[in-house]
Order: structure tokens, then sequence, then C-alpha cells
């Protein structure tokens, strides 16, 4: 009984030392209207989706409330439906916090934290396409659908050297996986989960076994916010420590998702 006893002291004692008290200039550049103001991308169904009622939920929604209490204000969701406008809501100073994937195009207008979860960016194809490895997508003639400023569409602009990519100015899964039956594309690119989702209901389509990036996904804040750029680092790294990424990740059914490594 002492045993448990002190060993539970312990665990409050190591939780108490984690859980450092918010420096005042990072409270002011986190929520510099006194509201946490936080972009929700619901384009991204591993990170946020919409409950039976419309209530949003998922990793993104939990972090973003838990990152409130911490800072003792309350927080505004902004409902959005793709990255590109997540980003653009940070960029201009319209959202305080972001949850957003790395990429150096990006870098410039923001501050990422270490990941807190991992994702695959795969392509989803037609049942009888010869493209049967990622590395076949990148040929000459080859049309791939992407989200519009999307971290795929990034990376792919920045990596592919045959292939051409089409955008869905709309963003979000939905419009490009119709604009990949619509235009009769060879391949769409996309989260995996989403696109594996698609395919249990559409027996014509097939996702890749492989994935062309490994998608790290933080949270971001406007650039020059130096204070709320180093709190949130150690509080990403502490909600991974504790298993609180994990656990929301396990409530929204996204048990595929891979909770990032300590550091990222």
């Amino acid at each position: 009984m002492i045993r448990i006893i002190l060993s539970a002291a312990v665990a409050l004692v190591a939780s108490a030392a984690i859980a450092q008290p918010v420096p005042p200039e990072a409270l002011k550049e986190l929520a510099p209207t006194g509201t946490l103001r936080a972009a929700i991308n619901f384009g991204n169904g591993v990170l946020a989706q919409k409950g039976p009622n419309g209530e949003p939920r998922g990793v993104s929604v939990a972090l973003a409330r838990k990152l409130g209490e911490r800072l003792g204000v309350p927080v505004e969701l902004i409902h959005l439906q793709a990255a590109g406008k997540s980003f653009e809501a940070l960029a201009t100073g319209a959202a305080d916090v972001g949850f957003i994937a790395i990429e150096p195009a990006r870098a410039a207008e923001m501050d990422f934290t270490p990941p807190y979860v991992l994702i695959e960016g795969t392509y989803m194809v037609r049942k009888d396409s010869p493209l049967k490895d990622v590395g076949d997508v990148d040929k000459l003639g080859i049309k791939i659908g992407v989200g519009l400023a999307s971290v795929y569409d990034l990376y792919l602009t920045r990596t592919l050297k045959n292939a051409t990519l089409v955008r869905a100015a709309t963003g979000g899964c939905c419009a490009m996986i119709d604009q990949f039956r619509a235009e009769k594309l060879e391949a769409v690119a996309g989260v995996r989960q989403p696109l594996v989702e698609y395919a249990k209901s559409h027996p014509d389509v097939r996702v890749m076994d492989g994935r062309f990036q490994e998608i790290r996904q933080a949270m971001g804040t406007p650039k020059g916010r130096l204070a709320a750029a180093g709190y949130l680092r150690t509080f990403v790294e502490e909600m991974k420590a504790n298993g609180f990424v994990a656990d929301a990740l396990k409530r929204s059914n996204q048990v595929d998702a891979r909770v990032a490594p300590a550091g990222g």
C-alpha cells in the first residue's frame, strides 16, 4: 500500500513538473483578443470531424480546447474546409493557432511545433488502372487530382518531375474525388484514411499500398510570436507524452493515425 501511495505521489509530482505555468507573454501572443482563435480544418477527417448533431470533435478540436483550458481563456473554433484556408487564417492573423502539416513553403509565414500525429499521403486510382505502385504515378501524361494548397499539393509540386497536378480549388477530399471522376484523371492524391474509407463503398477504385509522403501534422502560430511558439512546442510534447493525443485519436475513431515520437 505504501509503495502504491509513493508511486502515485511521484506521478503527481512529475505531472506538475511537466505542466508549467503559462508565461504572460505567451498568453498575450496566443490570445491577443482575450479568446484563443483556433483554425480547425474539417477537410482532413483524421484531425477533425463533425458529430451526429454537427458538433466539432477530433484530435485538433481536443487540443484546441485543452490549450484554451491551460491558458484560462475561451476558445473560438474557426471552421474551415481545407488546409490552405487554415494557413491563410494564420498568415493574416485571423487565427491564433492552427493544426496544419509541416511544409517548407509555409515556414515563412508561421512557426511550427514538432508534429503530434503522423499520417500518410498516397494515391487512389481506378480499379483497372495500370498504375500499381506509388512510383508508377510520376510519368508523362499522368494527371493527378489534389486539393489546392494542401500539404500534398505543395509537396508534389516540389517533387514531381513528369506528372501534372490538377487542383480542386474548393479543397477537401470530396472535391478532389469529384474532380478525379468528372475529369477522368489517372489518380487522386490525399490522406490515406479518407481515401480508404471512400474506396470501401466504391469498388471501382483502389488505394495504393505505398505512400509518396509522410505528413507531419503540427500546431502552428503566426510568424513572429516567439513566446507563443515556444510555449506551443512544450505543450505539444506534453500532450504526446501524457497520452492525451493518443486518447483523442482513439475517441474519434482514428486508430490508424500514429502519434509522433517525442521531438518529432
